[in-house]
């Protein structure tokens, strides 16, 4: 990972990633998470302009994975043409909660009820002034570990063997 700073304690470390078919919004996202005051940093995995399909969908959302369950990151967003490939790849990675969201309501619950490390979202699907609005406001969700929800998410902890 190449960008790193100590964040605050309520500041998010942030992978972005994508495929050659979310790269424009990756890079649009990118930029404002950059700005945005809630988050410490901000590690584009790729794909890159210069060479989109030089990534594919798996290989950018494993990595992320990898990065969030090592520590190295705490979140991540994801974008290829529908978002379900990524999610589908990420959620491969052990203890890892990944989900498609294309509306608001979905971006809360990820975090709220399931603890979700990745939001994963199309850019064949939504507008980029939508796909900014969901980044912007799943970056303010924070999980409550005595909420209700955090029995579930113990449940599938549990059956997957990473508590």
């Amino acid at each position: 990972m190449s960008e790193t700073t100590n964040p605050q304690p309520d500041q998010l470390r942030i992978l972005v990633g994508s495929d050659g078919a979310g790269l424009d919004y990756k890079d649009a996202i990118a930029e404002d998470l950059r700005s945005d005051p809630r988050v410490a940093s901000v590690v584009d995995l790729g794909a890159n302009p210069d060479d989109p399909a030089a990534t594919t969908y798996p290989s950018v959302a494993t990595r992320a994975g990898e990065l969030i369950m090592s520590g190295e990151a705490d979140r991540a967003i994801l974008f290829c043409g529908t978002g379900i490939g990524v999610a589908i790849a990420a959620n491969k990675v052990p203890g890892i909660r990944a989900t498609v969201a294309h509306d608001s309501f979905s971006v809360e619950r990820s975090v709220l009820s399931n603890n979700c490390h990745i939001l994963t979202l199309g850019q064949r699907v939504i507008g980029l002034q939508l796909a900014r609005r969901l980044a912007r406001e799943w970056v303010g969700y924070r999980f409550d570990p005595a909420s209700h929800s955090a029995a579930n998410v113990a449940e599938i902890e549990q059956y997957e063997g990473c508590r």
